[in-house]
């Protein structure tokens, strides 16, 4: 951003160039070149500064104007340049009786400016000879327009200069649309590609006003459809907007009674360019003179919206207001030099198209501050679904779920399941009450918790009921925690009656096998832990078919042989 706001300063530098003074009239029938510059010698015509923005009147015939270049004059290759360019053909007359017409859509293979009509005057023309220009007539009432007389070199440098920065940043705002469009596909989130759809209108606006569609982008297949585009392109932005700005600022939420409003405008603005492109002329009329004031009174609506949902709390909403606020104050600046106020301000265009930039990477921040909190959100949900509420551990199906995919990624590695169940737990919740119970399952869970590795898995399977699966370890070592485990468990001396008995937990062992399941091990396990129980509770057994059979004594053996 820092390297597009120093291609703005060179670009909004002031021209230097040759002194010019300049005067202007309205086109009559049976002009010529030669008698307008006898008229204006004659002082027939009105003066201005053509350093300024001057405003030009574009219904009638058109406007002539005359540039005089003051001294010093120098013998060199000129170029004159009209800032901004005007959608309508500019004709410049020459000394020896030639003319060449350039329009901000045009695609000759002559000297073209970017951003600006560029006229390239040779070294032959007297440097002292005044320049004539007609201005031709066009459907917007009024133009504004500042022109510049510099010599070659130094126009290629301000050209170059202003080419880079317009590039950087179209580039920015292209930029960051195409990554919300890949977001909004990524996150099922409509919000991204309404803010995709209003930066990629605002793009299309400004490479329509500067020019940029044309040259350096030489898209001549839309040539003659510059003010259409436009036009349709400023009425989708707001539609785009308004959208954007229900979604992410969150008026449902925050501002509910301005949430019909502009859902209707972002369906009218639509139809507005529908009827624009209808062909027909009562209502091209109508929506040409109904389109200020929507835009007008859209955009005051979203504002007001924005900023109310800012003061409700709405965090994305402050992002919002970073961004469109200063492009909202230069958009309306821009517009009121068409009235004919603050003239010396010519860079208020580019100034613009730098805001566009700036305002796409603020959304754009907006929007990551809004993923990372989906992310967030997500988690917690996802973290609330499979999380057991009492104890905290994985519930049953999260545990389950995860089980399996371990199942079937763990390739060769051993796996150790443990099944966990409390010792007279029944007798704890009848004698001291439920909520004795659930404080003794939570200690239970964390004493677990603290006793096993991180990568451990650890779940609630049912009531009193835990589950553990121990990955990459062998029979010996399941033994050696299962047995820790119990020990853990035994020493909390958490009581369940009177006499001195107190919690304590059965834990049967299975090792996964090639041919296993979850739903095996688990069964495995589970008839490993009844075995625990029976054989007196607080102790661990593995699997049946695991276990070394007890050896006989020798003369109990021979005694059975000799019966055999």
């Amino acid at each position: 951003m820092l390297g597009i706001l120093a291609l703005a300063l060179l670009a909004f530098a002031a021209h230097a160039g040759t002194a010019l003074t300049g005067a202007a009239r309205k086109v009559m029938p049976g002009d010529t070149p030669q008698s307008v510059l006898d008229a204006y010698r004659r002082g027939e015509f009105a003066s201005f500064d053509p350093h300024l923005l001057q405003r030009f009147s574009r219904p009638g015939l058109g406007t002539w104007v005359v540039l005089q270049p003051q001294p010093p004059l120098v013998n060199e290759e000129r170029v004159l340049s009209i800032y901004p360019p005007p959608l309508v053909p500019v004709t410049l007359f020459d000394a020896g009786g030639s003319s060449l017409t350039l329009s901000l859509d045009d695609s000759l293979a002559s000297t073209h400016g970017n951003g600006r009509l560029a006229y390239r005057i040779s070294a032959d023309t007297p440097a002292s000879a005044p320049i004539l220009l007609k201005i031709e007539p066009g459907t917007v009432n009024h133009a504004v327009a500042s022109f510049h007389l510099q010599p070659w070199n130094e126009y290629l440098q301000t050209d170059s200069q202003w080419l880079a920065f317009a590039s950087a940043c179209f580039a920015v705002m292209v930029a960051m649309a195409l990554m919300a469009l890949c977001l909004a596909m990524m996150l099922r989130d409509s919000t991204f590609a309404w803010y995709a759809g209003y930066v990629l209108c605002y793009a299309l606006i400004q490479g329509v006003q500067t020019g940029y569609l044309f040259h350096p982008l030489e898209l001549t297949w839309l040539a003659g459809n510059a003010g259409m585009i436009g036009s349709s392109a400023v009425a989708l932005s707001l539609a785009f907007a308004a959208m954007f700005v229900s979604r992410f600022c969150e008026l449902p939420r925050y501002v509910p009674v301005l949430q019909t409003p502009i859902m209707a405008l972002a369906v009218g603005m639509p139809l507005v360019v529908l009827l624009d492109n209808s062909q027909v002329a009562v209502l091209q009329q109508t929506v040409q003179a109904l389109l200020t004031p929507l835009l007008v009174i859209g955009t005051l609506l979203l504002l007001g919206a924005a900023i109310v949902a800012a003061v409700q709390g709405s965090r994305p909403a402050g992002f919002f207001l970073v961004g469109w606020t200063p492009l909202l104050a230069l958009t309306a600046l821009y517009s009121s030099q068409m009235t004919g106020v603050l003239p010396d301000v010519t860079w208020l265009g580019d100034a613009c198209l730098a805001a566009g930039a700036f305002e796409a990477i603020v959304l754009s921040l907006g929007l990551a501050d809004r993923a990372l909190m989906m992310r967030r959100d997500r988690h917690m949900v996802q973290e609330l679904a499979d999380t057991d509420a009492l104890t905290n551990v994985l519930n049953r199906r999260a545990w389950t779920e995860s089980m399996r995919k371990l199942l079937g990624n763990a390739g060769s590695q051993p796996i150790a399941l443990l099944f966990l169940d409390l010792d007279h737990f029944k007798m704890l919740n009848d004698r001291q009450g439920h909520a004795a119970g659930d404080r003794a399952l939570v200690a239970v869970a964390e004493a677990l918790r603290n006793e096993l590795r991180p990568h451990d898995l650890l779940g609630r399977y049912g009531g009193e009921e835990f589950v553990a699966m121990l990955f990459g370890v062998q029979q010996n070592q399941a033994m050696q925690v299962a047995t820790r485990l119990c020990r853990r468990v035994h020493r909390l001396d958490i009581p369940v009656n009177q006499t001195g008995l107190v919690l304590s937990v059965s834990i049967g062992i299975a090792m996964r096998e090639p041919e296993d399941t979850v739903d095996s091990l688990v069964e495995r396990s589970d008839l490993a832990m009844y075995r625990a129980k029976l054989a007196g509770r607080n102790r661990a057994r593995l699997d049946e078919k695991l276990e070394t059979p007890p050896r006989r004594s020798w003369p109990r053996a021979v005694e059975n042989d000799r019966k055999g």
